[in-house]
């Protein structure tokens, strides 16, 4: 009885780590992915008459035409886009994530001092916007 019930455990054990395995990964979050210092082409379906950036400090647009829109990251971070057409309907109402380009620099931590370099293809010193100097301060203060 007791090799019984510790096969159906076992049974049911190995059914979990295989449903686990099978599973769907999750969905990713919604929104416009942008990285910081470049710039992304938003074509749109309908003439747009306003646009807001929630914070300007992170992603800034900037309009070619009535249906097209440039995106540029300015600082990393999350913010929102909303673009409404002449009659205040919204067009797009959506978040914008803003993150560093890790894949090419590299960030070098001595004590309260963080230095972050451009390794294209040699490592030197990068530049830096206003929103970076800041976040680097705040965490500097924080330590």
């Amino acid at each position: 009885m007791a090799r019984k019930l510790l096969l159906s455990f076992g049974v049911a054990a190995a059914c979990l780590t295989v449903s686990a395995i099978v599973a769907p990964p999750a969905q990713a979050e919604a929104g416009i992915r942008i990285l910081m210092n470049e710039a992304k082409i938003v074509k749109l379906a309908q003439p747009a008459d306003t646009i807001v950036v929630g914070n300007p400090d992170i992603a800034d647009a900037s309009v070619q035409d009535a249906t097209t829109i440039i995106l540029t990251g300015k600082g990393f971070g999350v913010t929102n886009l909303v673009i409404l057409d002449e009659t205040g309907a919204p067009i797009v109402d959506e978040q914008v994530f803003v993150s560093r380009q890790d894949a090419r620099s590299v960030r070098i931590y001595r004590r309260s001092e963080v230095q972050t370099l451009s390794c294209t293809p040699y490592c030197e010193g990068a530049y830096k916007s206003d929103a970076e100097r800041t976040s680097e301060a705040e965490m500097n203060v924080s330590r």
